[in-house]
């Protein structure tokens, strides 16, 4: 993931401090039903260099998700943004996974990119009647437009969102620094419509894009992204501060917790799922599995 990638000399400059919650996500929070569930998990299974770190030596590609979902009950599905995929994909990836594990689909390019989410009603339909073939495996869909759609567009991501099953949970990722200007750190006419959609916001968490770690919760629940530096130093006291925020959130009433690991190298991955659960079963309580790993790379490695 190159998203907000910095030279790895600049890491140590970077105020990485997580900002403190506005009011409006602790009025939402309030409002949720607390006992909060986890869905932890990276953005890819078909990794060849987790085998023998992962997977076990031997394993074939095929089999690669179902030694996933044995370790992870969620992926963050972003095969589906490249290409929306045909019904037997999906019901061939679904007979893989265990009761209780998630896919999260993202909407394809064609929606996003190409179209900008203007007269996409065919593509839509064909990428639901899809991936409505998960059924209970389905977590929620995101929602990333195109990096150019600033607030001009309000308009246009409104109505797409206004206009989609409301049956189906969805999540809203927003690149374009215009969000992220106002004085509130989120638009919050943008806001105010996803809290009465009971749509939800994404908070990515790289390096160099401070502004989209906004903390504007619009239901109570959270999607965070977390994109490390391959295994520097940072990227553990980042967790760390993650772990107390997530405990706070888990205080005042958080329902769900959708916690996705990127690596501008994927290859590490794991290890920081695996550092994250530890951290909060140890600080917080939970008593969530750790991925057994194979191998693993060391602290600062």
């Amino acid at each position: 993931m190159e998203f907000g990638k910095v030279p790895e000399n600049e890491l140590d400059t970077i105020d990485f401090t997580l900002p403190p919650d506005p009011k409006v996500t602790t009025e939402v929070l309030k409002k949720g039903k607390g006992k909060t569930k986890f869905f932890i998990g990276c953005a890819k299974w078909g990794r060849k260099d987790w085998i023998g770190k992962l997977y076990p030596v031997g394993t074939k590609e095929k089999d690669f998700l179902e030694y996933y979902a044995k370790l992870f009950n969620a992926i963050e599905f972003n095969a589906t943004f490249y290409k929306s995929p045909a019904p037997a994909d999906v019901l061939k990836w679904k007979s893989k996974v265990p009761k209780g594990f998630k896919f999260y689909p993202k909407f394809p390019q064609v929606v996003t990119h190409l179209k900008r989410l203007k007269n996409t009603g065919p593509e839509v339909d064909a990428f639901l009647h899809s991936i409505m073939e998960f059924k209970n495996n389905l977590g929620p869909i995101f929602l990333m437009p195109h990096p150019g759609m600033g607030l001009k567009q309000r308009e246009t991501i409104e109505d797409f969102i206004g206009h989609f099953p409301k049956d189906v949970d969805m999540f809203l990722e927003l690149r374009h620094e215009d969000w992220y200007t106002s004085g509130e750190g989120y638009d919050i006419e943008l806001y105010e419509f996803l809290r009465k959609q009971k749509r939800g916001t994404i908070i990515t968490d790289a390096a160099g894009r401070r502004d989209c770690v906004h903390m504007h919760l619009s239901t109570p629940e959270c999607f965070i992204r977390f994109v490390g530096n391959s295994l520097h130093r940072t990227d553990y006291e980042r967790i760390d501060d993650w772990v107390q925020r997530i405990k706070k959130w888990m205080k005042e009433g958080l329902e769900t917790c959708h916690f996705f690991m990127h690596q501008h190298e994927e290859l590490h991955s794991p290890e920081l799922i695996k550092y994250l659960i530890e951290q909060m079963n140890k600080h917080i309580g939970t008593e969530l599995e750790p991925p057994k790993m194979l191998y693993e790379g060391g602290l600062f490695d």
